[in-house]
């Protein structure tokens, strides 16, 4: 793989094992700048899936475990594509109800959810280790939010980092 390959791969270990991400800069190039240098610093160590919904997607990125907060750097704008679609594996940016509000949370989907194709940012996809997102510890009720949750452990992007 060559180092310009590298550059949009992010290895997400966390407790069930490693999660390979393909980010996808052809879609959103503002939203996977901000995954690369967020994970480039560490940011994401620790952080807890906060929201898991069996059958729908998990959900991180915000290092205080409660949705409500992300990084210190400026919200996104959307960058909504018809090009994709959220299928098993896809990866999205969470917001708020402003469509310009993504920051540092992201969603792996469990399942093909085409309601809300065009209405999220889709910045990446699992291209390895679905198997262990699918053990993700999840929520018991409809709210989605998981007592003790699982974390990450690390992720960083694959630049630098020795197959």
């Amino acid at each position: 793989m060559s180092s310009e390959d590298k550059n949009d791969i992010i290895h997400m270990d966390i407790p069930h094992g490693r999660v390979i991400i393909k980010l996808r800069p052809d879609l959103a190039p503002k939203a996977a700048e901000r995954i690369r240098t967020l994970a480039a610093e560490g940011f994401y160590d620790n952080v807890p899936f906060h929201r898991v919904i069996p059958g729908f997607m998990a959900q991180g990125g915000d290092p205080t475990g409660t949705g409500m907060h992300g990084s210190k750097l400026p919200d996104l704008p959307a960058e909504f594509t018809n090009k994709a679609k959220f299928e098993r594996g896809t990866i999205g940016m969470a917001r708020t109800s402003d469509p310009n509000s993504a920051n540092s949370q992201f969603f792996i989907m469990f399942e093909p959810s085409p309601h809300l194709d065009g209405q999220y940012t889709i910045v990446g996809e699992v291209i390895e280790g679905m198997e262990n997102v699918d053990k993700i510890k999840h929520a018991s009720g409809m709210s989605g939010m998981v007592k003790d949750p699982d974390r990450i452990s690390r992720m960083r992007p694959a630049v630098g980092e020795k197959s």
